[in-house]
């Protein structure tokens, strides 16, 4: 009996003593030492990265805003700016998208004009018969050319087309000046310090405003900013 009693103490100690090197940890799912401070300083990740904060710029950090961005011209555009904010850690249910159709922008212009002469002539004859015109800003190959109107559709520049040609009006022709696309106006509500650090940090989101302040965008304003007749 004693033996036994003997041995039992024996092998008990032997697994105390097992248990607080940490042999069995991974085994038990305890820890010997607990959840020691040594322990915990193991487990940090990048700890020379931590900073601590005065009352002022926790605060700071803690503030929220409601921002929004854009207009974002295409989905390709939110896309690609989707897949950074993913990569910055900035949630899809942090934000919502304001999705806006843009029409396309037809116009009656002229053809390219082969030299300054030419051009010169049909600069008079439209003073003369009080039509109004613009020069086209691009593509560089289809400079010098001269814009007379501008349509919505490209039925309503057929039209206006065919209207001129019965003043006798030659050399026009039917041009798409902008591709009808979708605009994206992303909203961020709940916008924290942390937050609003990283979206400053994604240049294609341009800068930011306050939901407040934000102007609605409309096609006509993209239309109108987009490079295609001075």
């Amino acid at each position: 009996m004693l033996r036994l009693l003997f041995a039992a103490t024996l092998l008990l100690n032997l697994l105390i003593f097992v248990f607080t090197q940490g042999w069995l940890d991974g085994l038990t799912g305890l820890h010997a030492r607990g959840d020691s401070d040594p322990a915990r300083l193991q487990q940090q990740v990048n700890p020379e990265q931590l900073q601590l904060l005065n009352a002022q710029a926790a605060k700071s950090v803690q503030a929220r805003a409601c921002l929004e961005f854009g207009p974002l011209m295409g989905d390709d555009t939110l896309r690609s700016v989707q897949a950074q904010l993913d990569k910055a850690g900035i949630a899809a249910t942090q934000w919502q998208d304001q999705r806006a159709e843009q029409a396309g922008v037809w116009a009656v212009a002229t053809i390219r004009f082969p030299n300054k002469d030419f051009q010169q002539r049909k600069e008079e004859t439209y003073k003369r018969m009080r039509i109004n015109f613009e020069y086209l800003a691009g593509p560089p190959e289809e400079v010098p050319t001269m814009v007379l109107s501008r349509h919505g559709s490209e039925k309503a520049a057929e039209a206006a087309l065919e209207a001129m040609s019965q003043r006798a009006l030659k050399g026009l022709r039917v041009m798409q000046l902008q591709a009808a696309s979708s605009l994206h106006v992303l909203r961020f509500a709940q916008a924290d310090g942390v937050t609003q650090a990283k979206l400053r940090g994604i240049k294609e989101l341009g800068e930011g405003r306050s939901c407040a302040a934000a102007p609605a965008a409309s096609a006509t304003e993209a239309a109108s900013a987009a490079p295609s007749a001075r």
